[in-house]
């Protein structure tokens, strides 16, 4: 008989030649369990999922109570159904009045694809702006507005009429124009290596949207759901966005994606053609179950209010680092620079040996990410701090 190894490795389609390759049996909390005892801290969230640790006891009395009523039913769009009908209300109760109206999809990549056809159905133009450095997914859309050249190439062409401007450049908004469907941004570039843009810089790129007619596309894929200390990041910087698009945290470890917008403008996808956007498997009842319950137990238990000081507290055990070069955060998400990817990928490797797990950027190889779960205990922050303190000590 194979072992598990072997089996993922043959069986399992792989993404690199070098998989982390840990086997975890269980999850609770913010910790990993693997099958011979083995125990790993989850410092990253499962790359931005798990922003509530791994099996709330809320979010999984959802999920049961949900199946006991019923899984899937008909393609999206069709039946009314109690748990996309609670997701959606629970929505348009911490979203601005614009953003009244969501299209669920089944991950985040899926719900950029939903946002560009939406721009251009509702503008009848075709022209995207995104940004260097940007990242928003690896369908075809997606990766036609990301702007990792490396991870695209092989892959070409992609969609006609994409322009790539700088981020934080307030000089290359000049590039809007009445041509321009949409432009697509990360509230904070997060694979870029958690860039932050000025105030004043967001408020412009809304403005010269307006100006111009053109919808502004808000990726929080990564940012939202409280990673920042507010519901979404671009709370942050005053402006509402004209599409938002949501993942990741949302689903509360079950895959969901949200395209939200203002039904007059959602409402182009409904007719001349019919069907616009379909999907077959958007707004399955068990995720909308799970993500009203993770966005309930955000709000029950107060979690956003401790996302600054936690993520102050990391900032405080790191800042004194010889070899942590800078430190960017936004709430709990972080980007820490060293000297090279080299070192970067040497400390990864050291902190999982003694349980730890941290992660890298694809596009910003010098940077170690980190982001835990917004209710990790602060016993748990200080334990994390320690080790990455001690095993920078030892690296070249």
């Amino acid at each position: 008989m194979k072992t598990a190894a072997e089996i993922f490795h043959q069986h399992i389609a792989q993404t690199t030649p070098f998989a982390i390759g840990l086997e975890i049996e269980r999850a609770e909390g913010s910790w990993l369990f693997g099958p011979n005892g083995e125990k790993y801290l989850d410092l990253i969230s499962g790359v931005g999922v798990s922003n509530l640790g791994h099996g709330h006891p809320k979010i999984k009395a959802a999920i049961h109570e949900q199946v006991e009523l019923h899984l899937h039913t008909m393609v999206y769009g069709e039946f009314i159904q109690s748990a996309p009908n609670r997701l959606a209300s629970r929505l348009n109760s911490i979203l601005p009045s614009s953003l009244n109206c969501s299209y669920f999809v089944n991950s985040g990549a899926e719900s950029i694809e939903g946002a560009l056809k939406l721009a251009k159905r509702y503008t009848g133009r075709s022209e995207i702006i995104s940004f260097r450095g940007a990242y928003h997914g690896s369908t075809h859309g997606a990766l036609s507005v990301s702007g990792n050249e490396t991870k695209k190439r092989a892959f070409r062409p992609l969609l006609p009429d994409v322009r790539f401007i700088r981020f934080n450049e307030p000089e290359d908004l000049a590039q809007i124009s009445n041509k321009t469907a949409a432009v697509i941004v990360e509230t904070i570039q997060g694979d870029a290596g958690v860039r932050i843009p000025d105030y004043d810089y967001m408020q412009a790129l809304r403005a010269r949207c307006t100006e111009l007619g053109v919808l502004l596309i808000l990726d929080e894929i990564q940012s939202g759901i409280g990673r920042c200390g507010t519901w979404f990041a671009f709370e942050q910087f005053d402006i509402v966005p004209d599409i938002l698009c949501t993942a990741k945290a949302l689903g509360g470890g079950l895959p969901i994606g949200a395209f939200i917008s203002d039904q007059k403008i959602m409402q182009c996808l409904t007719e001349k053609p019919m069907l616009g956007h379909i999907t077959t498997f958007g707004g399955n009842p068990l995720a909308c179950a799970s993500a009203e319950a993770c966005l309930a137990v955000i709000e029950e238990e107060n979690l956003l209010e401790e996302v600054e000081p936690k993520g102050a507290l990391i900032e405080s055990l790191l800042a004194d680092e010889s070899k942590i070069l800078e430190i960017r955060r936004r709430g709990m998400y972080f980007a820490i620079d060293l000297a090279s990817a080299d070192q970067v990928m040497d400390l990864a490797g050291r902190l999982l040996k003694r349980g730890l797990i941290t992660f890298w950027f694809l596009s910003c190889p010098h940077s170690f990410r980190i982001a835990p779960p917004l209710n990790i205990s602060e016993e748990d922050l200080r334990y994390a701090c320690k080790l990455i303190k001690e095993e920078l000590a030892k690296i070249a």
